[in-house]
């Protein structure tokens, strides 16, 4: 499956989540354990890989995931608090867990996740969690967490359902 592909099918996977977000609100669950893997960014606590820690000059997931969404038809429309609209254009440093987008182990083009994924099928948040990269360096793809530099692009109507995109990254320290 080539990548635009891929990416027409996460608005459908987005509304999905959503909406299985919304209905496990409204019926509140009397197991412990469903209230745990809620909200944006989750890690789970048996993973090997240690959740990200907030870095001065970093852009913040709390931040970016502060956006609030509405349907309206067939799409969500996502609304993003003054602070995130600030960072539109802006050059910023961003950090986060690498999903490949193309094959190889240097990568130009990928997605970076507030949480580290656990399933090489699976998205692991929504797209308050996600921030699609374009690099102009490659950037060696690694179960780390990865911090690139380029210019945000705060996204209120992509067609493939993402709210962030960094331009011309290069990988930053």
């Amino acid at each position: 499956m080539n990548i635009e592909r891929l990416l027409r099918h996460v608005p459908l996977l987005l509304a999905a989540c959503l909406s299985l977000g919304a209905q496990a609100q409204q019926q509140p669950s009397s197991n412990a354990a469903t209230a745990l893997g809620q909200g944006p960014g989750y890690h789970d606590p048996r993973s090997p890989i240690k959740p990200l820690q907030e870095r001065e000059g970093v852009v913040s997931w709390p931040l970016l995931s502060s956006v609030t969404v509405k349907a309206d038809k067939k799409r969500l429309v996502p609304s993003f608090p003054a602070g995130v609209q600030a960072l539109d254009k802006q050059k910023v440093k961003v950090q986060g867990f690498m999903m490949p987008l193309e094959p190889g182990d240097k990568q130009r083009h990928f997605l970076l996740s507030s949480v580290p994924t656990s399933c090489s099928f699976c998205v692991p948040a929504g797209p308050e969690g996600l921030i699609e990269v374009r690099s102009k360096t490659p950037v060696r793809y690694t179960l780390e967490p990865v911090t690139v530099e380029g210019q945000m692009a705060v996204l209120s109507n992509d067609p493939y359902g993402l709210f962030y995109r960094v331009l011309d990254a290069q990988p930053a320290e």
